[in-house]
């Protein structure tokens, strides 16, 4: 028997523990999607890539999103949330895992699979905790609670650039001159070095979400009606997608997922780019301090949202970030850094915001909605590298344009939307 939130309660009680360890795994998958916007910029260095071809990171990172995240909707329905979050996490480890022999072997292709495999596991994580997260509490505070734990992800994105600053970034920066006097034997040497330098943070990373399975594996969950039924009712694929606001979150949310990871994966080159004599560190540091100002937004945004419609702040933040974009594009140096970096506040509310509306009033047909939703995080495999090959073909200020566009949709979806 499903048990039922109590009448206006944030967390039913009993089951906050449990809400804590599921909020936890929001700063868990947090830390690897960012961690990808440190390896942007360290395997150009390790590996001798072109910012397109390091894009390709992001790629096939979301790529595994895109691919899992049906699967993981209907192993959801007949299996349930706690095996989904446990599945994810277990993948999650076997990738970070990976890492290690990746290093080793010196080989793009090797890390690509690592973060395939530990992507697939963030996509069944982010397709079982977003729903999941709904359960914990009254329906009514469901948007709340979910933008309560998407700040928690905000903290986890705002330690990724950190650890990777301190512990992958190794403070070497050779010019082009200096690697083209490099001898074959001492260039191999320093990509083997660069490359070598993401194993222990992986490691760490690994140990870290067992850990994490372990406790959500003994922890007390609310038990959530399996729908076992795939062909019947309001849960059926079809009867899912003719709902015209699902279909409009699922646009939206590929738009958005696209310009945040986008923005965020050349943020170091951006900053580079306009402050050349800035360390790689230092630039790691300034897409924190970006991400700080993230998860700041997504804990004002959730007290905004007692005084003012979802709908309406998804669209002021949507053409703020549009504004923001024009400046970014238009300004040099450190404005132009700081408009970037002030975009983080305004994305803030954007996904945990589309997520909720696009899957409200689904019923049965919430974990197959979550998961269309989920599979629109594809946008984050198709901006990038597109953004790589414009600013590779005019300029990195230039290649700006394509965030500007994927806002611009954010903030005709929240005109139409109904809360």
């Amino acid at each position: 028997m499903a048990e039922e939130p109590q009448g206006g309660r944030f967390v039913t009680p009993g089951f906050m523990a449990g809400f804590a360890l599921v909020t936890a795994v929001f700063f868990a998958w947090a830390l690897a999607n960012n961690l990808n916007d440190i390896l942007i910029r360290q395997f150009q260095k390790a590996l001798a890539l072109s910012r397109t071809e390091a894009g390709f990171i992001q790629f096939v990172f979301y790529l595994a999103y895109f691919l899992w995240a049906v699967p993981a909707g209907l192993l959801l329905r007949r299996f349930g949330y706690r095996a989904g979050l446990l599945l994810g996490l277990g993948l999650y480890a076997a990738g970070a895992l990976l890492f290690y022999p990746a290093a080793e072997l010196h080989r793009y292709g090797a890390f690509l699979l690592a973060l395939f495999v530990l992507a697939s596991g963030a996509a069944f994580l982010e397709t079982a905790a977003n729903p999941f997260i709904a359960r914990f509490g009254s329906p009514e505070r469901a948007s709340q609670r979910l933008t309560l734990a998407q700040a928690f992800n905000g903290l986890g994105a705002v330690m990724a650039p950190l650890v990777g600053g301190i512990f992958i970034f190794s403070g070497v920066e050779h010019s082009p001159d200096q690697i083209a006097a490099m001898s074959e034997a001492q260039l191999q040497l320093y990509r083997a070095s660069e490359a070598a330098m993401v194993q222990g943070p992986y490691l760490v990373l690994a140990l870290l979400v067992i850990l994490l399975g372990l406790a959500l594996a003994k922890v007390r969950l609310p038990t959530v009606a399996q729908d076992t039924g795939l062909t019947e009712g309001g849960g059926h694929l079809r009867a899912v997608v003719r709902n015209g606001q699902l279909r409009a979150a699922v646009v939206a949310q590929f738009f958005y997922v696209g310009a945040q990871v986008g923005i965020w994966s050349y943020f170091v080159d951006f900053v580079k780019h306009l402050m050349p004599d800035t360390p790689e560190k230092t630039a790691a540091f300034y897409l924190s301090g970006s991400l700080l100002l993230f998860m700041v937004g997504r804990f004002v945004g959730a007290g905004l949202m007692h005084r003012i419609r979802p709908t309406r702040l998804l669209g002021v933040f949507a053409l703020c970030n549009a504004g923001l974009m024009v400046l970014a594009m238009t300004l040099g140096g450190g404005a132009a850094v700081a408009a970037l970096g002030l975009a983080s506040f305004f994305m803030s509310i954007m996904f945990p915001t589309i997520f909720a509306l696009g899957i409200r009033d689904l019923d049965e047909g919430t974990a197959l909605g979550s998961s269309l939703i989920i599979m629109a995080i594809i946008g984050g495999a198709v901006f990038p590298p597109l953004m790589g090959l414009v600013s590779e073909r005019s300029d990195l200020q230039i290649a700006l344009v394509l965030p500007l566009l994927c806002f611009a949709a954010v903030a005709i979806f929240a005109k139409a939307a109904r809360d």
